[in-house]
């Protein structure tokens, strides 16, 4: 048996989290995926597999906001682009999935912005 990186600890966590959530049209799963330099977000309904709404800081709404902020601030920015989209698309409510990441640092600061945005989780 090999060595288990973090990288496959956090796959493991994701498919446990998977396990139990799942999004629905009436109340669809947000996705959280951090890399190194970059957030992203979806709004996913799993039962047609369609991502119906998305952000992130490679996003050309969200880019020019992120002057010498740091990574939380970013992902904050991101969360607060997500919410507004989601909502005019008539999404209120949303099922959060955070990937396999701890609930701390930039996916928290992702997902309070969403909730000040006006998502309900």
């Amino acid at each position: 048996m090999g060595t288990i990186t973090p990288r496959d600890a956090r796959i493991r966590r994701h498919i446990r989290v998977r396990a139990k959530v799942e999004g629905r049209p009436e109340r669809p799963r947000l996705c959280v995926f951090r890399s190194l330099n970059h957030i992203y977000a979806q709004v996913i309904d799993d039962s047609k597999g369609n991502t119906l709404v998305c952000a992130s800081t490679t996003d050309a709404e969200v880019k020019p906001n992120l002057d010498k902020k740091n990574k939380s601030a970013e992902a904050e920015a991101v969360g607060t682009v997500l919410g507004k989209r989601a909502l005019e698309k008539g999404i209120k409510e949303v099922v959060f999935d955070r990937g396999g990441y701890r609930y701390h640092g930039r996916v928290k600061a992702l997902a309070e912005a969403a909730r000040k945005a006006g998502l309900k989780f």
